[in-house]
């Protein structure tokens, strides 16, 4: 097996896991009493520091390789400059995405939410199309109008899945901002191909690994200056104290189980988001942006329906409809897909037989 094609499987498990893991992890913390947007966002990006177990591995196998050749002198980190600013700049979005993604799971059912990310394929193949030239075909097209159109069924009866206690207001803001993560998450996933492709050194999945924790270290300090300053504790700016007795008032009252139970969910929470942010940039440097975002949106619905099962979520007409529809895009792309690799092998295959017949001499 290649190793190409290890690193597909790899990384389209990872991204599985914290695609449909994540929501159900955060929407579990607000569920039992948790109230902390910003601290939630600081959650999704936090677990970057297991990122350094591979990039230790992957520097005491260059050390080895280059001692045996005799060249004593190993780099720690391949990164250069200029895809450092790229990933402070990408890490930068991120951790704002986090923020819109949090506040929407916040007021908004998981199965609500993840309907309405399913429409960020859409614009994922808009920006892929103009940033990197993306491809399209009919099949594409046909995906992304319907994918739209399953996110924009979810507007009708808006109120027909609000959470208990919640008003009008918030679930339309709660809807807005998800939709505004959406856009800008699907921004995003071009914006990192794009710094590939722009890049003055060569892209190895080490490299990946290390832009990863850059991009993923720059959020999690964007959300912990916002968690600092406003989001979370008001009246309180930038008072770390205040901010560590908020936190362990809120564990202390947590109605799954308490402190022990907080810490938890708040470990696995980290853990689990960084597996979909390692996932999708990984499954844009073994493809592209585009199918990135097509894996994401393929794995909704299964978010969906374990969203069903553990939080027993209504699930009405218009999210059958929603499903169907972006079932019916995901099944278009793929088909799409599968025609255009057997057009491009048939290019190929008659290309080579109009090729003159070379002669053999003894």
């Amino acid at each position: 097996m290649k190793m190409k094609t290890v690193l597909v499987i790899i990384n389209c498990i990872i991204l599985a896991i914290g695609n449909c893991g994540g929501p159900l992890m955060t929407r579990l913390y607000f569920r039992n009493g948790g109230k902390r947007i910003w601290f939630s966002s600081f959650l999704q990006t936090s677990g970057c520091p297991i990122i350094l177990l591979p990039l230790l591995f992957s520097f005491l196998t260059r050390h080895r390789q280059q001692q045996e050749q005799e060249d004593t002198k190993t780099t720690l980190f391949l990164i250069k400059p200029p895809l450092f600013l790229a990933s402070v700049v990408v890490g930068l979005l991120i951790g704002f995405d986090n923020y819109l993604y949090a506040y929407g799971l916040a007021y908004l059912p998981v199965s609500t939410s993840s309907l309405i990310i399913s429409s960020q394929l859409a614009f994922t193949a808009l920006f892929a199309f103009f940033m990197v030239k993306q491809r399209f075909t009919p099949f594409t097209i046909n995906a992304v109008v319907l994918l739209t159109l399953g996110a924009g069924s979810l507007a009708l009866h808006a109120d027909g899945d609000k959470l208990p206690k919640e008003t009008r207001k918030e679930y339309i803001v709660g809807f807005v901002m998800t939709v505004a993560a959406a856009v800008l998450y699907a921004f995003v996933l071009p914006l990192v191909e794009l710094a590939y492709k722009k890049a003055s050194q060569r892209i190895s999945y080490t490299l990946v690994l290390e832009m990863q924790l850059v991009l993923c270290f720059v959020a999690t300090c964007f959300c912990l200056v916002g968690m600092l300053a406003d989001g979370d504790f008001k009246n309180q700016e930038f008072d770390f104290l205040f901010t560590v007795q908020e936190l362990g008032r809120e564990a202390r009252e947590f109605k799954l189980g308490g402190s022990k139970h907080y810490c938890v969910v708040v470990a696995f929470t980290a853990v689990i988001w960084q597996g979909f942010f390692l996932g999708s940039i990984g499954m844009i440097f073994c493809a592209s942006s585009l199918v990135s975002g097509v894996l994401i949106s393929a794995l909704l619905p299964l978010t969906e329906v374990l969203a069903v099962l553990f939080f027993r979520e209504k699930f009405q007409a218009e999210k059958g409809v929603s499903l169907f529809l972006s079932l019916w895009g995901f099944v278009s792309y793929f088909y799409g897909k599968i025609q255009s690799e057997k057009e491009k092998k048939k290019t190929q295959e008659a290309e080579l037989s109009q090729l003159p017949a070379t002669e053999s001499f003894a």
